[in-house]
């Protein structure tokens, strides 16, 4: 039991990790991680790949949703490039999912308009349906590639990179600058605030800039 608590050490949890069932099967990509109000990791989000959804069986049609929540416990051996599961392929493929979607509260001419065309005839969800994430109020969703913005002024600060936990507490994010630094830097998780679920925004000043520190990965 010990030695299982020491390799799910949430430090060693990355973005763009590979995640492997236990009978080998290549499910996919970590691709989001979920953190409480006292910013403690609560769940990993995976993206299948088309390999391993139903998609790889009709690879022309737009796949509905085609992330699922991972519980933590089911990661028994994690490492920077690999999330190794205690689930079978078959196990992984009932975990639930992590987008949903929901009917709009719309007039009834906007949902004929759109009825006309199939649900799977486009990659475009149907104006009468909207996405939701299945997580809590208080829960904070950061994902790889997301925009990082300088508090609310509308500039771009960079892209979510990876992040960085002490043990089971996020401390911070690896940000991909947009333009200012050459070399990704590490934004202290003290700046993060997240107004939507469209970006995080970063409350620091032009001046606080300078002082972020480059990203040095460990092996």
């Amino acid at each position: 039991m010990g030695e299982e608590a020491v390799e799910r050490k949430a430090e060693d949890f990355h973005l763009g990790a590979e995640v492997r069932s236990s009978d080998g099967k290549d499910i996919g990509k970590l691709v989001h991680v979920v953190v409480g109000p006292d910013y403690e990791l609560r769940a990993l989000i995976v993206r299948e790949n088309p390999a391993f959804s139903a998609h790889r069986f009709a690879p022309s049609s737009w796949l509905l949703a085609d992330e699922f929540i991972v519980p933590l416990e089911a990661a028994t051996a994690v490492r920077h490039d690999r999330v190794e599961l205690s689930l079978s392929a078959d196990e992984a493929r009932r975990l639930p999912p992590y987008i949903g979607y929901r009917e709009r509260d719309e007039s009834t001419t906007e949902v004929l308009t759109d009825s006309a065309g199939p649900l799977t005839a486009s990659p475009e969800v149907p104006r009468w349906l909207e996405q939701v994430a299945y997580k809590g109020p208080d829960e904070l969703e950061i994902d790889g590639g997301e925009n990082v913005m300088l508090g609310h002024s509308g500039r771009k600060l960079g892209t979510v990179k990876d992040v960085l936990f002490d043990g089971a507490q996020l401390v911070g994010v690896v940000l991909q600058p947009e333009g200012w630094f050459k070399s990704e830097v590490v934004l202290p998780r003290r700046f993060l605030d997240r107004s939507d679920d469209m970006a995080l925004f970063a409350n620091l000043a032009e001046s606080d800039l300078e002082h972020l520190t480059p990203f040095k990965p460990t092996d």
